[in-house]
């Protein structure tokens, strides 16, 4: 069955653990486009929701970091973090064990992949489902790439990640909605909190709506670490979207700084 859905979110811990102090202006525009965003997955009666995430030392650390890895789990537990700083009550996530096990099976022909029966969820996949999933009855797959400790995998390979991911998809049975959820520019944990490279995040925007291969995977480290700080590594998981919907182009349906969330807050979809 073809992949159903491909589309990218935000997911900075403020968009929920500080949403009343940040301008309605902004905040309510972008929260309504990430509602609409899980309006328009359920329309697609997917059996799964594969997230491709940047988790943020909850379960993998520097003794144990793969480039990439997917849970092969039946329930994920999360959020991870102080339910009352992150805003999000703790839940209980259906996962969809059989079918991830399918899908890694068959990217490891081309991938190097790891996977994970056990998973907490850090906000990198808890913001994305308070808004996508509020009831949390759809099974979730998550997917990590490696955004945090160097080396990082180069764009290229997550961009080759997800067309390896597409292929998956589309030789099993189920209906799959894809969402790669990640930052733009942002500088987290440190003295620049707050601070975002519009420009920057406008530039990479344009490069994947237009799917443009050469362009996405031409950001080197060095660049990304001085124009979108360290939190800009996290593009990768939507170079990797990109690459599930290699051929198509896509559509930003929002994109705003907003500081107090400390991060480019953006909401996008492939048109597969």
């Amino acid at each position: 069955m073809p992949l159903v859905y491909a589309g990218i979110c935000s997911h900075a811990p403020g968009i929920t653990g500080r949403a009343e102090r940040a301008d309605p202006a902004l905040r309510d525009p972008f929260c309504q486009h990430l509602r609409d965003m899980g309006d328009e997955i359920r329309a697609e009666r997917p059996d799964a929701l594969l997230v491709v995430a940047a988790e943020h030392f909850a379960n993998f650390f520097m003794d144990n970091m793969p480039a990439y890895c997917m849970g092969m789990a039946d329930y994920y537990d999360g959020p991870i973090e102080d339910p009352q700083w992150l805003g999000i009550e703790p839940q209980r996530v259906p996962g969809a064990a059989s079918l991830a096990k399918r899908l890694i099976g068959r990217m490891m022909a081309r991938i190097d992949l790891a996977y994970a029966q056990e998973w907490k969820f850090d906000h990198g996949i808890m913001v994305p489902l308070h808004f996508l999933t509020p009831a949390y009855d759809l099974p979730v797959i998550p997917a990590n790439i490696n955004c945090q400790g160097p080396p990082l995998t180069p764009p290229a390979r997550a961009y080759e990640f997800g067309r390896a991911l597409r292929e998956a998809c589309d030789a099993v049975e189920e209906r799959i909605a894809l969402v790669g959820t990640g930052g733009i520019s942002h500088w987290p944990a440190t003295p620049d909190s707050g601070k975002i490279n519009e420009s920057w995040d406008r530039e990479f925007l344009s490069r994947w709506a237009a799917n443009d291969r050469a362009a996405l995977t031409a950001y080197s480290d060095e660049e990304t670490w001085r124009d979108g700080g360290q939190g800009g590594f996290e593009i990768r998981t939507l170079i990797a979207v990109a690459g599930a919907a290699e051929g198509a182009t896509g559509e930003i349906r929002y994109y705003a700084p907003i500081p107090i969330f400390a991060v480019g807050c953006t909401v996008g979809r492939m048109r597969i």
